[in-house]
């Protein structure tokens, strides 16, 4: 295994309310993209900020119900829209592990997320055992999505992320060698220049190694019916 990348000194910032990150999503219609209504989401935050135990949460859509392809245009930095890479027309085919369970509703909460800084210079097929070692689940693209729509200050140079908990699935059951990743353009090739420092989304190779990718991660996921 390579050397653990030292953490970023940069403080991630707590989680707002359930509710407030309800509104964020209302605001940018997330709620219409899911096919919910602003009364859903209102509930369900409601519901699950009675729990102590969901205090600083992320709240989360089924991917099933909001893809990457619809939310990565709502991502924001320095007032350019996120975007997906070019040659990643299939994004919305990215699935989840067989051995992540998702909740069955179309709401739920991640908790104890981390960027995972402290793997970066790990490949995916390096960092995904060490994640499930720990009891740690690897974030779908739609997560870290979510994550930096709520948060956009957890996408900074140097220090992005990969989303490894979602991997397309071959006809003939093998994993596509391609693996999801949240990061910052520099505006060159295909991107074009006017996309510099917008947010991307993006693939890498499962087994190559990125000095400033981490591995998102999560302690678990929680459902509740709406």
């Amino acid at each position: 295994m390579p050397e653990t990348t030292p953490v970023s000194s940069t403080a991630l910032p707590v989680f707002p309310a359930l509710s407030a990150q309800a509104e964020r999503l209302i605001e940018l219609g997330v709620h219409e993209v899911a096919g919910l209504s602003t009364a859903d989401l209102r509930a369900f935050t409601q519901a699950a900020e009675c729990r102590a135990s969901d205090g600083d949460a992320l709240l989360a859509v089924h991917p099933d119900q909001a893809p990457a392809s619809a939310l990565a245009p709502l991502l924001r930095r320095d007032g350019k829209p996120g975007f997906v890479v070019s040659d990643m027309p299939d994004v919305d085919l990215f699935a989840s592990l067989d051995t992540i369970a998702l909740p069955d509703a179309p709401l739920y909460l991640l908790t104890g997320l981390d960027r995972g800084d402290q793997l970066a210079n790990w490949s995916p097929d390096e960092a995904l055992p060490a994640l499930t070692a720990k009891a740690r689940t690897p974030l779908l693209l739609t997560e870290g999505i979510h994550w930096v729509l709520q948060q956009p200050a957890v996408l900074e140079r140097n220090h992005c992320f990969m989303t490894i908990g979602s991997r397309l699935r071959k006809a003939n059951g093998a994993l596509d060698s391609r693996t999801p990743a949240l990061w910052i353009s520099n505006g060159t090739g295909r991107d074009g220049r006017e996309r510099r420092n917008a947010p991307k989304v993006g693939w890498c190779w499962a087994g190559n190694r990125h000095t400033w990718l981490g591995f998102a991660s999560a302690a678990g996921r929680r459902g509740r019916d709406l």
